[in-house]
């Protein structure tokens, strides 16, 4: 069953590790079929050398019930769900703990978009979450994650800014597919360790120029875009 996806979203795990975005086990990558009513995504604690396709575990979106895999899904299943559930341009997401994306994440600071290699990827601030309440942590926690999340982009759209950084847990972000999701998430940490050198050599500093961020994230991204190959 869905084996080319599982390829994919098998290989785009194993491209978290390759872009260091991983520390040990830290780390899952998802995908979504086209019907949009499977996931495959990453085994709960399997070691990334030891991974392959067919680990990869298949989960219906609406029951949350295993469809195919003998291994335990990503204790982050309930979030992924949730993310493919509401966000419906998404087909794929991607979770880390990398580090300067982590450390805004633990310091519950939204990643400012200092320039124009942040605004290359996202348009405007990545948002943090709002701290989960001990209820929340307790009753439904990783279902609770996603939640939060959407209240972060309660009227915004999540493809002009597909990542979110979860307040004192890590970032999350997402893409139309599994490989996509993955090279959000490797825009994100690199944009949060240019943003953390940046504040160390002007801590008051500012937001880029609202125009300067039109101009780069409008050339590579919607209708008049312009930057690549056609």
């Amino acid at each position: 069953m869905l084996e080319p996806l599982k390829e994919q979203v098998c290989q785009a795990n194993l491209d978290l590790v390759s872009a260091g975005l991983v520390t040990l086990t830290w780390g899952n990558a998802s995908g979504l079929s086209d019907d949009r009513r499977l996931m495959v995504i990453k085994p709960s604690g399997v070691p990334y050398d030891r991974m392959r396709p067919s680990h990869m575990v298949v989960v219906d979106i609406q029951s949350g019930r295993v469809a195919e895999g003998d291994l335990k899904p990503s204790s982050d299943t309930a979030t992924h769900r949730l993310l493919y559930q509401r966000f419906e341009a998404v087909g794929g997401v991607t979770h880390t703990h990398s580090p300067k994306a982590t450390a805004f994440a633990q310091a519950r600071r939204a990643l400012p978009a200092f320039g124009t290699t942040h605004a290359d990827h996202f348009y405007g601030p990545v948002p943090v979450t709002r701290p989960l309440t001990a209820a929340e942590i307790d009753q439904a926690y990783e279902h609770n994650t996603g939640e939060v999340i959407l209240e972060a982009f309660t009227g915004a759209d999540p493809m002009a800014v597909p990542a979110v950084l979860v307040a004192g847990h890590a970032p999350f972000a997402w893409g139309a597919d599994a490989a996509e999701s993955v090279k959000n998430a490797i825009a994100l940490e690199a944009c949060a360790a240019m943003a953390l050198d940046s504040l160390l050599l002007q801590p008051d500093l500012g937001p880029v120029e609202p125009y300067l961020l039109d101009k780069h994230y409008r050339r590579k991204h919607g209708p008049d875009a312009y930057y690549g190959q056609s």
